[in-house]
């Protein structure tokens, strides 16, 4: 039988940084909410939550990266928030694309693990949808995955 190693659900004595876009600010704060929630069910203190805001998803890699690199308070992890809406013009690709491309490099050279919940949808009716109207709140399951990925990491 091989053996298996896996995650848990388990926040306590670890610290996490939120760091949120404040575009789609009504969407993005739903997001916020259920990621805070989420930490405090699972055992996070309330004063082991950092939530940094940025204007838009194109600022979260720099401003992820900073956080990280912020030595005396650096997280255990980082959930990255935000909504992109599709609109008229291609902007929505470049800035989806390179908001996700600049997180995953800030966690690939860092080491800390940076969870993605940062919308990308083709209407603001599928945002909120997945902001906690209809299919769940993303930033509850942001969150989720980065306490899943401290426990993981710390079991490795």
């Amino acid at each position: 039988m091989p053996t298996s190693i896996d995650g848990h659900l388990t926040g306590t004595g670890k610290k996490f940084a939120i760091v949120a876009a404040r575009f789609n600010g009504a969407i993005v704060e739903s997001l916020i909410s259920g990621a805070v929630d989420a930490l405090i069910r699972n055992g996070v203190r309330d004063q082991d939550i950092l939530v940094v805001r940025c204007p838009g998803a194109w600022e979260l890699p720099l401003v992820v990266r900073q956080v990280i690199d912020n030595g005396k308070k650096k997280p255990d992890a980082i959930i990255a928030l935000g909504c992109v809406i599709r609109g008229e013009t291609p902007h929505f690709d470049f800035v989806a694309g390179e908001c996700a491309k600049g997180l995953a490099a800030a966690q690939a050279t860092s080491g800390v693990p940076v969870s993605f919940g940062v919308l990308t949808t083709d209407t603001t009716e599928q945002a909120q949808a997945r902001a906690g109207l209809k299919a769940g709140n993303k930033g509850v399951d942001a969150a989720l995955a980065a306490i899943e990925m401290v426990d993981l990491l710390g079991r490795l």
